[in-house]
C-alpha cells in the first residue's frame, strides 16, 4: 500500500510518467536474465536486426520485378540508413532545445537497466534511427517495411522498459524519424535513382542491383518476345510466295 501511495505521489496526473512506471515496473519483476536480454536487445539487438532486414530486403529484390523496380528499390534502401543519420543530425539541436532529463533523474525508484546515460532524453536516438529505417524500408518493399515497423515498436517499448526513456520520447522519436524519411525521400530518390542507375548499367557492380540471373532471364524472355514477330513475318512470306 505504501508503494502504492509513493507511486501516485511520483506519477501525479501525468499519464507519461504513469506509463513508465507500468512497463518499467515489468523489469523489477522479470528474472534477471531476461533483463540482461532486454538490456542487450534494446543497446544492440534490434537495430543489428534491422540491418539484417535490410539486407535481405536488398537480396530479395533484385531477384524478383523489373529492372526499373530494382533500381527504384536499391535506391530506397540506400536512402533508409542516411535517412537514419540525418535524422540524428536534426535531432542534435531538438535535445539541446528542450532540455529533459532522464527518467530516472526526477523519478525514483525505477529499474534502470543501462549505466552511463547522461545526454539529454527527448527524443529517443534509438527510437528515432529505427523508424526512420523502417520508413525507408516501407518505401522500398511494403512487406519488409511491416518488418521493420513492428521491429521499430519493440525497439520503443525495450527504451522504456529499461528505463532510460519516457513513452513521449520514444513517439517523438518515431515522429521524427518518419518525418526525415519521408518527407525528404523525393528529393533524396531523385539524387539517388541515377546513380544506382549507372551502377546497374555498369557490367561490374550491375549485380548490386540486378542479379545476373534475373538479367539473363529478362534477357532471355525479351529475345523470345523479339523472335515470334520474325517468325510471323517470315512464314507470311513463305505464303505469299506459294500464292505467287
Amino acid at each position: 500500500m505504501a508503494g502504492l501511495a509513493a507511486r501516485v505521489v511520483a506519477t501525479g496526473s501525468n499519464p507519461d510518467v504513469g506509463l513508465l512506471y507500468d512497463i518499467n515496473g515489468l523489469a523489477k519483476e522479470a528474472p534477471s536474465w531476461l533483463d540482461r536480454t532486454m538490456e542487450f536487445v534494446g543497446e544492440y539487438g534490434i537495430m543489428l536486426a534491422m540491418v539484417l532486414v535490410v539486407l535481405w530486403c536488398w537480396w530479395s529484390v533484385r531477384r524478383r520485378g523489373s529492372a526499373e523496380d530494382s533500381v527504384a528499390a536499391v535506391a530506397a534502401l540506400i536512402w533508409a540508413p542516411l535517412a537514419a543519420g540525418v535524422a540524428l543530425l536534426v535531432n542534435v539541436p531538438i535535445r539541446g532545445f528542450v532540455e529533459r532529463p532522464r527518467p530516472f533523474v526526477d523519478h525514483t525508484g525505477l529499474e534502470v537497466l543501462v549505466d552511463g546515460k547522461t545526454d539529454y532524453s527527448f527524443v529517443s536516438d534509438h527510437a528515432t534511427m529505427a523508424m526512420a529505417i523502417a520508413a525507408g524500408l516501407f518505401v522500398a518493399q511494403r512487406r519488409f517495411g511491416l518488418a521493420g515497423l513492428a521491429l521499430a515498436m519493440a525497439e520503443g517499448f525495450c527504451r522504456v522498459y529499461m528505463g532510460v526513456h519516457y513513452p513521449s520520447d520514444v513517439v517523438g522519436g518515431f515522429a521524427l524519424g518518419t518525418a526525415v524519411a519521408l518527407l525528404l525521400a523525393p528529393l533524396a530518390l531523385a539524387l539517388l535513382t541515377p546513380l544506382v542507375s549507372a551502377v546497374a548499367a555498369s557490367g561490374r557492380f550491375g549485380w548490386l542491383v540486378r542479379s545476373r540471373r534475373a538479367a539473363g532471364g529478362a534477357l532471355q524472355t525479351e529475345t523470345l518476345d523479339i523472335s515470334e514477330p520474325r517468325s510471323e513475318t517470315a512464314a507470311g512470306s513463305g505464303q505469299n510466295d506459294l500464292a505467287a
